[in-house]
């Protein structure tokens, strides 16, 4: 059952994504060669409950960690530890925080050094189809509209779009219905209303869109071994369109001290 969200619950979801957005760019401020994936962790859980929030993944259906850290051929769940990154590797990170009795969730990818030029590309296609499927998000549209919007501009650059794993409502549970698919045909599904609040995440590879779970149950992969990027915004749909509320509020800075 998709539950339409008062704009009281919006605004406690805000913040909640909000704190997400924060830790997000600290954890980008914090990658380069050399850093413990593990140290990113702990920096992002300190940044979260000193902001008074409480990180959603930690202990989620037994997740070891705060944060989700996945490299390379990692497309999600990737959990940090001590590994270390590399120049040349692309890190996606995934936060959740829970305040308030709601959650936010978000995340993004980004370069270590220099990257390949389709490694770029990657990044920068993903991010757009992000914002593709966000604007496809109003009222009267419909879920396969977004997916179709993700979609498209994807693979229109030649880019594999995962389709086992897909964005969700979101609230005061961290996964809520309905699913959000990253492709669908125009006007198909479920039609759009306002008061709705979901999590749109698109996933693409530089190769084929099919998809494994290593033997830690969690991070995964691309069966091909070719690079992937994650992006995802938790995003509330109004009258007049959607809004994204995983954004750091204007003037505000983000510090790991």
């Amino acid at each position: 059952m998709v539950t339409l969200r008062s704009k009281d619950e919006v605004d406690k979801i805000r913040h909640s994504a909000q704190i997400v957005a924060g830790t997000l760019q600290l954890l980008k401020s914090m990658g380069a060669p050399g850093v413990d994936t593990g140290d990113m962790d702990k920096k992002a859980e300190e940044f979260i409950r000193d902001n008074g929030g409480e990180p959603s993944f930690l202990g989620y259906h037994g997740f070891p960690a705060s944060t989700c850290i996945s490299i390379n051929e990692e497309v999600v769940h990737g959990i940090p530890g001590r590994r270390i990154i590399q120049e040349g590797d692309i890190v996606g990170v995934d936060v959740g925080v829970y305040k308030n009795g709601y959650h936010g969730d978000a995340a993004l990818s980004f370069p270590i050094g220099e990257v390949s030029e389709r490694a770029k590309e990657l990044l920068k296609v993903t991010e757009e189809s992000l914002l593709k499927g966000i604007e496809a998000f109003r009222p009267g549209n419909t879920l396969g509209d977004v997916g179709h919007a993700v979609q498209s501009h994807g693979e229109k650059h030649g880019f594999g779009i995962v389709r086992s794993l897909v964005g969700h409502g979101i609230g005061t549970e961290m996964h809520e219905d309905p699913q959000v698919p990253n492709y669908g045909k125009p006007g198909s599904g479920l039609k759009l209303r306002a008061g709705m609040v979901c999590a749109i995440e698109p996933m693409l590879t530089v190769g084929d869109h099919d998809v494994k779970t290593l033997s830690d149950h969690w991070t995964i992969v691309t069966r091909d071994g070719s690079l992937a990027c994650h992006f995802e915004h938790t995003v509330a749909l109004t009258e007049n369109g959607p809004e994204i509320l995983s954004v750091v509020p204007t003037g505000e800075k983000v510090s790991a001290d």
